[in-house]
């Protein structure tokens, strides 16, 4: 062939049955429960505790007085039965909660230690005695005369006293640079604590705890305030979780609440805090670049608008009961249809976006460097 040898051909066969197959194994998926459980904390909290501020405005609107507004004629038409259905939504969204966090204690002790010892997630931890005063003050088949009512006081405001003590002591100890390192909007959630158990005592009759309470709270509210004033930064908080900013007007709409409870009048302090707590919500809502961040995607800590601003629709709620005028009855109309409508509005996004709420990247669970917290 041209001079050239032909080459032999070499037929190389492979069965297939000696072939062997190495196959990566597939990393095992986290079971659901405990996926929920790694990823959920006290913040879910927010849920339960706007819930059961709506419940609390819903039973005050609708109490017989001798207020002319049209409003408040209005909703005492709605039938009982609205009001129990948004209380039994509450408790079971609250209890729901509870049982969740009980099983994260139980199976991720460890975790909740971490929370206890973040400067946000500590703050976090009043949320659910919060949520239980609420409900408690709401209920539509209890009254503060019962010895049920005094049992179940006792039960909820001891875990505050205990937070207070660990919080307060820490703030009282290691002084003013360590306070100025933690402090944050979401302290204002140890103050509410205080001043929710204040008036739920002083609707019991126990005005001298009331004071206490008060006191308490309103010392450290004025600590936390100048502090808060002085040195906080939008930087010292992720943009995630700046809706907690709201909590600066709903410490002093809570405590005119509660002095109105304890004095049994909206009197000259209780306006004075109402009039702060309209101040601090009108220099919030004209910096909406501020939640511009945390408003490009859902996230839970959505539910830190709520919140304020029942209390606050609340709080004006209790001043056009006592001024009875156009401009106070104004504020009330306003306040509660807000509060009711971004309530509804929040329930819907979560229904809509459940797969949404436990983010992997929860500046409460996995703090970025720059964040500190607490010793």
């Amino acid at each position: 062939m041209d001079g050239k040898e032909s080459l032999p051909q070499i037929e190389l066969v492979i069965e297939a049955s000696i072939i062997i197959t190495t196959q990566t194994p597939k990393p095992t998926k986290q079971r659901p429960l405990s996926s929920i459980l790694t990823r959920f904390h006290a913040g879910f909290f927010r849920i339960s505790f706007s819930l059961g501020a709506q419940a609390l405005l819903w039973k005050i609107l609708m109490e017989p007085t001798n207020d002319s507004n049209p409003l408040r004629r209005l909703l005492r038409l709605f039938p009982a039965t609205a009001f129990l259905l948004l209380w039994s939504f509450a408790l079971f969204t609250l209890v729901l909660l509870s049982l969740l966090y009980i099983l994260r204690c139980f199976f991720h002790f460890h975790m909740v230690k971490q929370e206890f010892l973040h400067h946000v997630g500590v703050n976090y931890l009043f949320a659910p005695w919060i949520s239980w005063l609420l409900l408690l003050q709401s209920a539509p088949f209890l009254s503060p005369k019962t010895g049920c009512y005094l049992v179940l006081w006792w039960v909820f405001v001891i875990p505050v006293v205990v937070l207070d003590v660990k919080i307060y002591g820490q703030w009282f100890t290691k002084g003013k640079r360590f306070l100025a390192t933690v402090a944050n909007p979401t302290s204002h959630l140890s103050v509410i604590g205080n001043l929710m158990g204040a008036r739920a005592a002083a609707q019991m009759g126990w005005k001298e705890t009331a004071v206490c309470m008060f006191s308490l709270g309103t010392a450290h509210y004025l600590v936390l305030f100048v502090t808060l004033y002085q040195r906080l930064s939008v930087n010292n908080l992720p943009a995630m979780l700046r809706p907690v900013f709201f909590l600066f007007f709903a410490a002093p709409s809570m405590a005119s609440l509660a002095w109105n409870s304890i004095s049994g009048t909206f009197d000259t302090p209780a306006k004075m805090l109402f009039f702060l707590s309209l101040f601090l919500f009108t220099a919030l809502i004209f910096r909406p670049t501020l939640f511009k961040k945390s408003m490009k995607r859902f996230n839970v800590a959505w539910w830190a608008y709520s919140f304020p601003l029942t209390i606050l629709a609340l709080a004006a709620t209790e001043y056009a009961q006592e001024v009875n005028g156009g401009i106070a009855h104004g504020l009330m109309l306003v306040f509660s249809a807000f509060s009711v409508l971004v309530t509804l509005t929040l329930i819907v996004f979560t229904v809509l976006n459940t797969n949404m709420l436990l983010h992997d990247n929860d500046p409460i669970l996995y703090p970025p460097n720059n964040i500190c917290t607490a010793p």
